[in-house]
């Protein structure tokens, strides 16, 4: 027992025995992005996140860099909508001119990930195209498109696409619309284990992409059901993932650790807006945010997360130096 004592009493030698070590490099930050010029607009329900234009994502990016943050995933809110998210594959639509300003600028300093779905892009906010006959999801019209989307941001330059939609085959589909388009070498972070959670809302303020009728149950996950969420991701890597995610994190640390000792792939954990939203609610009257969201995200790292994507990654970079 002294032994353990005189461990856990050294802040020096703590360090050096522990098995879990967060840093920089293993977070993504997520960002909003706007149409216009000089915005950075405030997320009321998710404190210290804005949605920016491209002007001013520029210069974050130069700010994560500095600090040793080397990967964004980037979510599009724009101004025109639809009933099948046509401004989501638009040539110089917000994604497309984000990515090919970030490439410019950041080339291979900066691994730019982008969302692929229609949630953002419609007026009812589902994330596929609706049957009008019976108001489900029609799975086999949205892979088209998700490929389609795909595609465009690949040829402007994205080093990774994010398909979140959870359809059926949308993998497959948009691994087959690289491959045959020459963008071969362009990764898919497959959303393999989303489940349908309440953790979202803040994203949803974020993003503007609230359904305007039903849910989103039937086509993310059931979150009692574990097997499913293996089944999902075994799926995603036959399809063709180069690495698979699991959706939010914070309540679903079991099924990160059973991805990690099944898969032989990278795996990802979303640490969505409900987790940091939380936290920042409590932190301001306690005031224990930094302590309390660094456990948070070496927890995700703990139970097998080799990527964590963060609201709070800036923060936590800074926090880690």
């Amino acid at each position: 027992m002294q032994r353990l004592k005189r461990l856990r009493k050294n802040k020096a030698i703590r360090g050096l025995a522990a098995q879990v070590n967060l840093a920089a490099s293993n977070l993504v930050m997520p960002y909003f992005i706007s149409e216009g010029q000089n915005i950075k607009q405030p997320i009321a329900s998710m404190p210290g996140v804005f949605r920016f234009s491209r002007d001013n994502l520029l210069k974050e990016a130069e700010g994560l860099i500095r600090i040793g943050i080397k990967s964004v995933i980037l979510f599009g809110v724009p101004g025109n909508k639809d009933d099948k998210g046509q401004s989501a594959y638009q040539e110089g639509g917000i994604i497309q001119e984000a990515v090919s300003a970030l490439k410019k600028h950041f080339s291979d300093e900066l691994v730019v990930i982008t969302d692929v779905c229609l949630c953002g892009y419609t007026k009812h906010g589902h994330c596929g195209v609706i049957k009008t006959q019976d108001a489900s999801v029609d799975n086999d019209a949205t892979i088209k498109i998700l490929a389609r989307i795909a595609l465009s941001h690949a040829q402007a330059g994205a080093d990774m696409v994010a398909p979140s939609a959870m359809m059926d085959g949308q993998v497959a589909a948009i691994r087959e619309a690289l491959d045959k388009n020459g963008f071969k070498d362009t990764a898919i972070m497959g959303y393999s284990a989303k489940f349908a959670s309440n953790f979202y809302g803040p994203f949803r303020d974020a993003a503007e992409s609230s359904m305007k009728f039903g849910d989103r149950k039937s086509y993310q996950m059931d979150f009692r059901n574990t097997d499913e969420a293996l089944r999902e991701i075994a799926a995603d890597i036959r399809e063709g993932a180069d690495m698979v995610m699991v959706k939010p994190a914070l309540a679903y640390l079991d099924i990160i650790a059973k991805a990690k000792e099944r898969f032989n792939l990278p795996i990802a954990a979303y640490s969505v807006s409900g987790e940091y939203s939380m936290v920042k609610a409590y932190a301001q009257g306690a005031g224990a945010e930094k302590e309390l969201a660094l456990e948070i995200l070496t927890a995700i790292k703990r139970a097998g997360a080799d990527i964590i994507i963060s609201y709070w990654a800036r923060e936590a970079a800074r926090w880690l130096k």
